[in-house]
């Protein structure tokens, strides 16, 4: 979790050390220039000492800083990492952050201080920029100048390798600036059921009257599938909550797969879950997943989804979708990755609140928001690939009254939902902003464990669900993938009914595939030293599946 704290409490200290630290660096910025004049000059003439003005001062240190970039004036551990400054038109402004956390200077936030690596680093690392856009040319069509005025190819800019001496082509390349970015969306080009994009993000599709339209509620989960949450699964999917076309509710599972018991999964498959892909290390380092290159995702993702294909005996070709961990998007080297690996769609990227909600959109045109979040990194280019957009909800306990508040993506991530009332209330309000709107599919996305350890909140949750279907004759629980079979092909909720894509699997029964899954010991050079256990139907692989191995079978 990350935080920004500006009470009155953390400004008033912050701006106490920091005068302190301003007035110790200007004093000695005094004594060095008068020692500097006291030097011995051929002349009876006694200099005059040297006084630095604050608004020199100021000036230096607000010299090519960003808006609304903080920085630090003194580098060091302690106190030093958390004390803060930023340059704004009514002077110099401080923070410092709360006890236990430290300021990112990369990611501009406060953070556990043991995640925070750059103490000793005062501000952001300068990064050379391209000459993008001059009043006279200063190359030949199909080419752009490097920060140095070298000409290149204009293709050679933000692919990923710096071809600039200077690296100044890699330096600029956000949705706003990539030179080969993907264009706005055109709907006169962009036609159902392959390409489905608006200038707002917000058009029903196959412009519908949006009271005509099912509101779709995809429920999802992400991690592991075990012991540890298979109960409460079984809880809430427990063939009696039925859709209105009389089938089961569904989900999506995005399942990771250290820990994950691969009989559990196909079950959840085998009942008309929808299975999605989260890697196979889900690698602690954040910054792993914005930086990874095309092979490295396809080592985990297209890795993950062989690994649940063999050991959960899923041969129908449904796992296509995909989240990355952490919800850090790794540019056009993760959706580069899923066209080539045949992904049908993502859902990593966070939409900031706003009403009304988006849809989801393909990625052949560009993407109808900004890029949301800490250091994210958004594609820029064309992809054919869909994107199930993750709409923030609105957190707010009396929307009518309350100050607006940033908003939350992840149910786990709203951290004022303290009771189950509170949680009701929540999802009562958010129902009703995608209902009453242009009824975007709703999203709610979890982590098992914040149900399983509130025990109040998965109460509310089921008793919210009952409710929903039995006051609403035009509300679906969905998977992700029925949402899109949807949006290729518009049915008014009357049509819905008798929808065929969203029949399969309608309302599974019979026994689970093994009653007794194989729990297997194993171990892979990959994990040196680690034991690891698998359980699947299967026969028990040789090794541990892991990046390099997904089959378990030892060829590397």
């Amino acid at each position: 979790m990350k935080f920004l704290w500006t009470s009155l409490c953390a400004v008033l200290l912050a701006s106490v050390a920091v005068d302190a630290q301003i007035n110790q660096i200007r004093n000695a910025q005094n004594a060095a220039a008068n020692n500097a004049a006291r030097r011995p000059v051929e002349s009876n003439v006694t200099p005059a000492p040297t006084i630095v003005d604050d608004d020199s001062f100021e000036k230096e240190l607000c010299k090519a800083k960003e808006a609304g970039e903080w920085f630090r004036l003194q580098a060091g551990e302690g106190d030093n990492c958390r004390d803060v400054i930023q340059c704004t038109s009514s002077g110099l402004q401080a923070i410092r952050c709360p006890a236990g956390l430290a300021f990112d200077i990369e990611k501009q936030t406060c953070d556990w201080k043991e995640q925070v690596k750059n103490c000793l680093i005062k501000e952001k690392v300068r990064k050379l920029r391209p000459i993008l856009s001059t009043d006279e040319p200063l190359c030949q069509e199909g080419m752009l100048a490097c920060h140095d005025g070298t000409c290149i190819e204009r293709s050679l800019f933000c692919n990923g390798v710096p071809d600039c001496t200077d690296g100044s082509d890699e330096n600029s390349c956000d949705l706003s600036n990539d030179p080969n970015r993907a264009p706005a969306c055109d709907p006169a080009v962009c036609l159902l059921p392959d390409c489905f994009c608006s200038e707002t993000g917000t058009e029903v599709p196959g412009k519908l009257d949006s009271k005509q339209v099912p509101q779709m509620i995809m429920v999802t989960f992400d991690d592991a599938i075990n012991n540890n949450n298979v109960e409460l699964y079984r809880d809430m999917f427990n063939g009696v909550r039925k859709n209105p076309n009389g089938c089961d509710i569904k989900a999506t599972f995005f399942v990771s797969h250290k820990y994950s018991n691969y009989s559990g999964v196909q079950e959840i498959h085998r009942k008309g879950h929808e299975i999605a892909a989260h890697s196979i290390t889900h690698n602690d380092e954040e910054s792993f997943w914005s930086t990874a290159s095309v092979d490295d995702w396809a080592k985990e993702m297209a890795g993950a989804r062989l690994i649940i294909d063999k050991f959960a005996n899923i041969t129908d070709n449904s796992i296509v979708g995909m989240r990355a961990p952490y919800l850090r998007v790794g540019g056009n080297n993760q959706f580069t990755m899923m066209e080539e690996q045949a992904f049908l769609y993502d859902s990593t990227i966070t939409a900031p609140l706003q009403n009304p909600p988006l849809w989801p959109y393909t990625l052949y045109f560009r993407m109808p928001h900004r890029c949301h979040g800490n250091l994210q990194k958004c594609p820029t280019r064309s992809h054919a690939v869909w994107e199930i957009v993750m709409n923030e909800l609105d957190r707010r306990e009396d929307p009518t009254f309350d100050e607006d508040l940033p908003g939350c993506a992840m149910i786990d991530s709203c951290s004022n939902i303290l009771s189950g009332e509170q949680f009701y209330a929540f999802l009562n309000h958010n129902f009703d902003r995608h209902y009453t709107q242009n009824r975007a599919p709703l999203g709610l996305f979890f982590h098992a464990a914040w149900l399983k350890n509130n025990p109040e909140f998965m109460d509310a949750f089921l008793f919210w669900m009952d409710e929903i279907l039995a006051k609403h004759n035009d509300v679906y629980f969905v998977t992700m993938t029925q949402v899109i079979q949807w949006i290729q092909n518009p049915q008014t909720s009357t049509e819905v009914k008798n929808f065929e894509p969203w029949k399969e699997k309608c309302s599974p029964v019979g026994p689970a595939a093994c009653a007794v899954p194989n729990s297997c010991a194993l171990t892979t050079k990959e994990l040196p030293g680690e034991t690891l256990r698998l359980h699947t139907c299967n026969r028990c692989p040789p090794n541990y599946p892991w990046l390099n191995d997904p089959s378990g079978d030892g060829f590397f």
